[in-house]
């Protein structure tokens, strides 16, 4: 059996996705030498990182886009040909 049980760790985020994003940035995170915020002996960061997440003690917020924000205005539009794509045609 997996301890912490992956339904309790669910309850914690928004989804399986998230839970794997904030798993792997949290152990990043231990790995370059962050101090643990949980008395759990292991001295693997991603079994330190999920349990620092069952017990509450990292959180997360998701960044908001507005739509098209990235995107540049000539986006869409075919781009111009290379000079060596031009010397080629003319040959």
């Amino acid at each position: 059996m997996i301890y912490p049980p992956l339904t309790s760790l669910l309850e914690k985020v928004d989804s399986r996705y998230t839970l794997v994003i904030a798993t792997a940035k949290r152990a990043r995170m231990l790995t370059n030498g962050a101090k643990k915020l949980t008395d759990n002996p292991s001295t693997k960061d991603v079994t330190i990182a999920i349990e620092e997440i069952a017990e509450g003690k990292i959180s997360y917020h998701k960044l908001q886009k507005k739509a098209n924000q990235n995107i540049p205005e000539d986006a869409g539009h075919e781009p111009e040909p290379l000079e060596s794509e031009t010397d080629q045609d003319s040959e």
